[in-house]
């Protein structure tokens, strides 16, 4: 099986999981919520793996790196229990980070050439992220006549931050990586990696999202 098959496998599994917590939500299942925390405390768990088996000298060098990385995924975990209980922000949440994951591969891959940090991430490019910005602002004015039934400007800035958020959300993880010295933190998402690797977009997004709240 392909790579591109196991991400598209696993992308259809996460967005059935994401429906059926939209119906246990319906009848009144905090279903969001624990599902966010229990996958913020995977993520938490997932690092404290990697650094218990990374080499001592590294722990050392990047200490203080580490740490802030370890109490942002706590800060996540703490802002997804409040977040949480607002589905419908959820929900416009992951559609602006899904879309921007979407169009800054795609468009990165076809065409990309001109790396972002590439002593950080090999993959990321400019044309990526301002596609990806794009597609998030697309995707959060739509969200206002689909989901709201109203026309919402306003929603076109949420869409730009939350995608650019995600986007720093993901280069972080990846110097988090590189400075462990590792290709992904996890295996339990085949062709996606950890569910640190998957939900890296998060990161800065549910902190900021609970600090205005």
């Amino acid at each position: 099986m392909s790579e591109t098959l196991k991400r598209v496998l696993v992308a259809v599994g996460i967005l059935v999981i994401v429906c059926i917590a939209g119906i246990l939500e319906h009848f009144g299942i905090r279903a969001v919520r624990w599902i966010g925390v229990f996958v913020g405390i995977g993520m938490i768990y997932e690092m404290l793996n990697c650094m218990f088996h990374a080499k001592r000298t590294d722990i050392i060098k990047h200490a203080l790196l580490f740490f802030v990385f370890l109490a942002l995924l706590v800060l996540l975990v703490v802002s997804v229990y409040f977040v949480g209980l607002r589905v419908r922000n959820m929900l416009l949440l992951f559609a602006i980070i899904c879309s921007a994951d979407v169009g800054a591969w795609f468009f990165g891959k076809m065409f990309g050439d001109d790396k972002m940090w590439e002593s950080i991430s090999g993959h990321k490019t400019w044309v990526g992220q301002i596609a990806g910005i794009i597609c998030g602002a697309l995707v959060a004015l739509a969200f206002g006549p689909l989901v709201v039934g109203n026309y919402l400007p306003e929603l076109l800035w949420v869409g730009i931050s939350v995608a650019l958020l995600s986007q720093y959300g993901d280069l972080t993880a990846s110097s988090v990586k590189r400075k462990l010295n590792i290709k992904d933190f996890g295996t339990i998402l085949p062709g996606h990696g950890g569910l640190l690797d998957r939900f890296d977009g998060w990161i800065y997004v549910l902190p900021a999202v609970w600090m205005m709240m």
